[in-house]
C-alpha cells in the first residue's frame, strides 16, 4: 500500500465471495443498532419508573435536538469513511489516515463550540420548542449535561465509521456493548444515588450517558493503538488533525447533503404526525405503536446499507468497477430476505407485541394492527432504496440521492397523503406504500440511468495533496 506499511493491515473488500461478506460485515452493524435502540428503549424504562411522566417529556424534547445534531455527525461522519474506504481500496493506507485526520480535527472543534453554546443556548432552545412548563426545569437540567457529552458522541461515530470503512464492523459492536452496559447500569445508580453516588435525578441519566460516551471514546481510542490498527497516527502523522482546507471541502461539500438527508426524513415523519394527530388520540396511539416497531423493521437495511457503501468504496478505490453492481444486487436480494423476515414476524406476532406497549385491553391495538397491515411491507421497499442510495453515494453522488429521498417522502408520500385524506384515513396507511414505490423507482432509475459513476474519485482529492506536499 501507497505510504507506511505498518498497522493492522484493513480488510480488504475488493475480493471474495460478495454475498458471504456482505452478510459477514452487516450482521454486526444489525447488532449494533440494536444495542443502540435498545439502549434508548432501558433509559427511558429507568427515567419514566423513577422519574414520572414529566421526566419522559424532558428526555423526549431534549432528544429531538440530539437527533438534529446527530443528523449532521451521521452525513460528516459518512464522508469521511467514504475517503476512508477509497483510500484504503487504493492501497493508500497514508491517504485514509490523512482523511480521518481531518475528520478528527474539525469534529473535535465543531463539537466543542456546540456543547459550549449549547450549554448557554439550552433554555431558550427549549422554549423554541415550546416544551410544557411542568417539564422544561427537568428538560434544562437534562439537556446541558447531553450537550457536554457529544464531543465524545461525535468523534466515536466518525471512528466507529472510519472503522468500518476499512473492513472492520466488529470492532464497533464490542464498543458498542462497552457503551450500553455503562449507560444502562449507571442510570438507576446515578438518578436515585445508590452506594457513594449522589442522587442526580434526571441529570443522573444524561451523566450517566456522558460517562459511558467518553468511557467508550477513551477506549477504542486504546484500542486502535493497542491493536496497530491501520488508523492510527504517530509521529509526524499527527500533524493530519489540523484540519487540511482541500479534504475539508470535500467533507463538507459531501456530509452535508447527507446529513440533510436525515433531517428530511425526519421532518417527514414530524408533518406525518401532525396529520395523524388530528384523527384522534387512540389513532395517534396506534401509529405511534406502529412506529416505534418500524424502527427495528429499518435497522437490516440501515446496516445492509452500511455494508454495500463500505464495499462499493472500497471497489472504486481498486478500480473494481465489475464489483459494484454485483455488490449492489447482493445487497439489495439480502435486504429483501432480513427486512422481508422481519416484516413477516411483526405481522405474525403484531398483537403481542403491540400489547407489550399498549395493554392488552387497548382500544388501539386494532388501529395498531390495521396500520402494520397496510404500511409495514412498504419497509422493504424502502429498504431497496436505501441500498441503492449507500451505492452511489459511495463514489461521492450525494445530491441526486438527496433530492430522490425529498421527493419521495414530502412531494409522494405527504403529498398523496394531504391531497386524497378526504377519501378516507386509510389514505393516511396507504401513502406509505405509495411514496416507498416512487422513491425506489426513483433511485432505480437514477443508479440504472445517471450520472454517478461519472462523480470521480472523491479519494484523488487525498492523493493530490499528498503529492503537492512530496513535491514541495
Amino acid at each position: 500500500m501507497a505510504g507506511a506499511q505498518s498497522g493492522e493491515v484493513p480488510r480488504d473488500l475488493t475480493q471474495g465471495p460478495i454475498t458471504r461478506t456482505l452478510l459477514l460485515f452487516s450482521l454486526p452493524t444489525l447488532g449494533a443498532n440494536v444495542l443502540q435502540s435498545l439502549n434508548g428503549s432501558i433509559n427511558t424504562v429507568w427515567v419514566g419508573r423513577f422519574l414520572g411522566e414529566a421526566a419522559i417529556a424532558a428526555t423526549t424534547n431534549a432528544n429531538i435536538i440530539m437527533f438534529l445534531m446527530f443528523s449532521l455527525g451521521f452525513g460528516f461522519g459518512m464522508a469521511t469513511t467514504i475517503l476512508v474506504g477509497q483510500s484504503v481500496g487504493g492501497r493508500d493506507i497514508v491517504g485514509a489516515r490523512r482523511a480521518l485526520g481531518t475528520g478528527v480535527g474539525i469534529f473535535a472543534v465543531i463539537s466543542v463550540l456546540i456543547a459550549i453554546l449549547g450549554w448557554f443556548s439550552a433554555d431558550a432552545i427549549l422554549r423554541l420548542l415550546a416544551t410544557p412548563p411542568e417539564a422544561h426545569e427537568l428538560a434544562l437540567a437534562y439537556l446541558r449535561v447531553i450537550f457536554l457529552g457529544l464531543p465524545p458522541m461525535f468523534l466515536t461515530v466518525l471512528v466507529t465509521m472510519a472503522l468500518r470503512g476499512i473492513g472492520d464492523a466488529i470492532t464497533p459492536l464490542r464498543f458498542m456493548i462497552l457503551n450500553v452496559v455503562l449507560d444502562a447500569g449507571l442510570n438507576p445508580v446515578l438518578i436515585l444515588g445508590l452506594g457513594p453516588a449522589p442522587r442526580m435525578g434526571i441529570a443522573g441519566a444524561a451523566t450517566a450517558t456522558l460517562i459511558a460516551n467518553y468511557v467508550g471514546l477513551f477506549a477504542i481510542i486504546a484500542y486502535i493503538y493497542a491493536k496497530d490498527v491501520a488508523l492510527r497516527l504517530r509521529g509526524p502523522e499527527l500533524r493530519f488533525l489540523i484540519p487540511d482546507p482541500a479534504l475539508l471541502r470535500v467533507i463538507a461539500a459531501k456530509g452535508l447533503p447527507m446529513g440533510v438527508q436525515m433531517v428530511v426524513m425526519t421532518l417527514s415523519g414530524l408533518v406525518m404526525v401532525g396529520l395523524i394527530n388530528r384523527e384522534g388520540v387512540d389513532v395517534a396511539a396506534g401509529y405511534g405503536v406502529a412506529q416505534l416497531l418500524w424502527t427495528y423493521v429499518q435497522m437490516p437495511a440501515l446496516a445492509i446499507g452500511a455494508a454495500v457503501s463500505a464495499m462499493v468504496a472500497q471497489n472504486i478505490g481498486a478500480a473494481r468497477w465489475d464489483r459494484v453492481d454485483p455488490i449492489t444486487r447482493s445487497g439489495v436480494l439480502v435486504n429483501l430476505l432480513l427486512t422481508g423476515s422481519v416484516v413477516a414476524l411483526l405481522l405474525l406476532f403484531d398483537k403481542p407485541a403491540l400489547a407489550l406497549f399498549l395493554g392488552s385491553g387497548s382500544p388501539a391495538i386494532p388501529i395498531a394492527r390495521h396500520i402494520q397491515f397496510i404500511a409495514s411491507w412498504s419497509f422493504v421497499l424502502f429498504g431497496i432504496t436505501i441500498v441503492i442510495i449507500s451505492a452511489v453515494r459511495a463514489n461521492g453522488a450525494v445530491l441526486m440521492p438527496l433530492a430522490i429521498l425529498t421527493l419521495g417522502l414530502f412531494v409522494a408520500r405527504l403529498g398523496f397523503a394531504w391531497a386524497l385524506l378526504p377519501l378516507g384515513q386509510d389514505i393516511l396507511w396507504w401513502s406509505f406504500p405509495f411514496g416507498s414505490a416512487v422513491t425506489v423507482i426513483l433511485a432505480w432509475a437514477y443508479y440504472r440511468y445517471g450520472g454517478w459513476r461519472r462523480q470521480g474519485l472523491v479519494a484523488q482529492t487525498v492523493r493530490a495533496k499528498a503529492l503537492t506536499e512530496e513535491t514541495a
